[in-house]
């Protein structure tokens, strides 16, 4: 226990940087945690049925680095004298896929408990599926550690009221409740009552009342596992910067400790070691208490799985597959026929057929909403809801809590096993948008749904109209953004995103029906995949101009098309689904599809213009709308706002017709 606080505070001290405050009080409940109660292999760290820990308060992040370097993972003493320098393996906050033994990226507060929601919602669907009375091969917990911070933000509510609505017995929280801040007392600001409001949403509260007692720790971290049909939050009672001349004091929270007070910690703690020098007996100690513990675990388990798969062979192929997140792709033969000519239907009705075709074909595919099934379309038609009473269901209801199901989706991805997506209100994407950046910093190929795109919602007014949401989400890194023109596109966005194995996609869909455009049956997919395409070349090898367009505005710069030709002005139609697909095509290709020759470009875009520019260039067009909405019939909006043929032609005209 003490050499986990005096390798974290020694790492901090080093690098003059990070929070010494968490490691010192936390250490003791960390310490029973990993040692006693923690499934784990570190030496098989991907090992599927571990238990999952989420330091939900990231700032502590040297406590976990000093917990992997004792366990035994892949973090060496060296790289603990690294803490925060560029490059090393152990930066101011975790990073999955960075730093071995890491399960989530957190930091922004509250978001570990998201997903650490997410992991115990996968970990109870598959254990559903999957397990039977015989033999079991999901059975494992999640653990998190939240403080005060955390349970402040607003997205702890949303992740705690869900959590206790579907059951999550096999979630286990333990709350560093140490009543200090980073600008001082919480009392100044927070003195919420932690037992009325978990037992509230219907978790098991238990408290313990001296944070450096390992035996009740322990006590009530086993109370916790008896318990299987609510979440467990231990409230801790713990002293900040525990052992330091500034314990219990906000200036232990986020700076070093210095010269003076790190003498008088040592002092306390009794600790006669230089820095990051630990005995060979505490090494000895960790190795036998949790590497060959979890090493029992682990092969008690490869076995179990064995006569598994000799008993039950199919669920264990099913298995196998949504390990490997492989996509049975055979669902596009359900949805392949639209045709020019074929009934306009809105995109998320076009997603609605093609998100329960990938689930007729795909039994690790799951996903839901936040309380918008009926209006986003995303729910699939061959499965029933994922609830207490059947965690075997696949349309998750998320209620309305946006930023809680998008952590929580990234929870699921996390965990393995299952390919998750999400959906809400395009306009909403502003609640989830922190968890959104997290999809993209971790890597996980998630997928958000968004309906509702543009000023066509109508009649809800400026609330619901989105207007910069399409550009703020494109200026996101490692995030492909998609707006489809038609069926076709919507289809082929799907495959993008299923396709996808280090990077989010955002599918930014319609309530306002589309035509189905000529030939993208035999266009889309390839032109999808690219970003953008020529849809309509002109009828001269070079064109006059280039009208760019995404989602519903396509079919308007189509329309357009044929009005300039009967004017005597050839241009081409390009749709641009995305833009990020685009950018990572060739120069080639891009010159084909935009070539610098042709210099007369407008871009239809509902939806803010800042951005482009680099398309249509200094001297070109951008219809698009650079306000707020507002409220009214869907069709007499975007006709007001410009987005009509007639004013498409009309200022396609006064800029480049002389």
């Amino acid at each position: 226990m003490n050499a986990i606080r005096m390798l974290s505070f020694d790492a901090i001290e080093k690098a003059n940087s990070g929070h010494p405050g968490l490691p010192m009080d936390a250490a003791p409940m960390a310490y029973v945690l990993w040692s006693r109660h923690l499934k784990i292999y570190p030496k098989q760290s991907k090992w599927f049925d571990r238990d999952r820990f989420i330091l939900s308060a990231g700032h502590g992040s040297a406590m976990l680095y000093s917990l992997l370097h004792m366990a035994g993972y892949q973090v060496s003493i060296d790289d603990l004298k690294q803490f925060r320098q560029e490059n090393s393996l152990t930066p101011g906050h975790p990073e999955v896929g960075h730093t071995d033994g890491v399960e989530a990226t957190t930091g922004p507060l509250g978001q570990g408990l998201g997903m650490a929601v997410g992991m115990a919602m996968a970990e109870k669907h598959l254990e559903a599926i999957y397990n039977q009375s015989d033999l079991e091969i999901v059975n494992h917990y999640t653990y998190s550690i939240v403080g005060d911070g955390d349970l402040m933000e607003g997205i702890s509510h949303e992740a705690a009221s869900l959590a206790g609505h579907l059951k999550l017995g096999k979630l286990i929280v333990l709350y560093d409740s140490n009543d200090i801040s980073l600008d001082g007392p919480t009392k100044m600001a927070f003195d919420d009552d932690a037992k009325q409001r978990f037992e509230g949403y219907g978790w098991q509260y238990l408290r313990v009342q001296d944070g450096n007692d390992l035996d009740e720790i322990d006590k009530a971290l086993s109370e916790a596992k008896q318990e299987d049909q609510r979440p467990t939050i231990i409230e801790v009672k713990t002293i900040i910067g525990y052992g330091s001349p500034d314990q219990g004091t906000n200036k232990v929270h986020g700076a070093p400790l210095g010269e003076s007070n790190v003498a008088a910690t040592r002092k306390a703690y009794g600790w006669n070691y230089q820095p990051f020098e630990i005995p060979n007996e505490v090494y000895e100690r960790f190795h036998e208490l949790i590497i060959e513990k979890g090493k029992k675990s682990y092969e008690d388990w490869k076995d179990n799985f064995k006569s598994y798969e000799h008993e039950y062979p199919s669920l264990a192929g099913q298995f196998k597959a949504g390990l490997t997140e492989k996509v049975d792709f055979s669902w596009i033969k359900e949805v392949s026929n639209y045709h020019e000519g074929t009934s306009a239907e809105a995109s998320r009705v076009t997603g609605h057929k093609v998100i329960s075709a990938i689930s007729k074909y795909n039994p690790a595919f799951w996903g839901g909403s936040a309380d918008l099934f009926s209006s986003n379309k995303t729910n699939a038609d061959d499965t029933k809801a994922f609830e207490p009473a059947n965690p075997k269901g696949r349309n998750i209801w998320f209620g309305v809590r946006e930023f809680g199901q998008a952590a929580a989706i990234n929870g699921i991805a996390l965990h393995g096993g299952t390919r998750i997506y999400g959906s809400t209100f395009f306009v909403f994407s502003d609640y989830l948008r922190g968890a959104l950046r997290l999809s993209a910093l971790q890597h996980l190929p998630v997928t958000y749904v968004f309906t509702h795109d543009s000023i066509a919602v109508g009649e809800d007014g400026p609330t619901h109209e989105p207007i910069e949401q399409l550009m703020s989400l494109r200026a996101m890194p490692n995030v492909n953004v998609i707006r489809p023109a038609d069926a076709n596109e919507v289809i082929a966005a799907w495959q993008v995103a299923l396709n996808a194995d280090m990077t989010p996609t955002v599918l930014v869909l319609t309530r306002q029906a589309l035509p189905v455009l000529p030939k993208t049956d035999k266009l889309a997919d390839e032109g999808v995949k690219r970003g953008a395409y020529i849809l309509s070349p002109a009828k001269k090898n070079v064109p006059d101009g280039i009208l760019i367009a995404t989602g519903s505005e396509v079919s308007l710069a189509y329309e357009a098309q044929k009005q300039l030709l009967n004017d005597g002005i050839d241009v081409s139609i390009v749709s641009m689904p995305s833009f990020e697909l685009f950018e990572k095509q060739t120069n080639e290709y891009k010159e084909k599809v935009l070539p610098n020759s042709v210099s007369n470009r407008m871009s239809i875009e509902m939806g803010a213009t800042l951005g482009w520019e680099r398309y249509v260039g200094r001297n070109g067009v951008t219809i698009g709308i650079n306000k707020f909405g507002a409220s009214g019939n869907g069709p007499l909006i975007t006709k007001h706002y410009g987005f009509n043929v007639e004013n498409v032609v009309d200022q396609y005209k006064k800029t480049f017709v002389k």
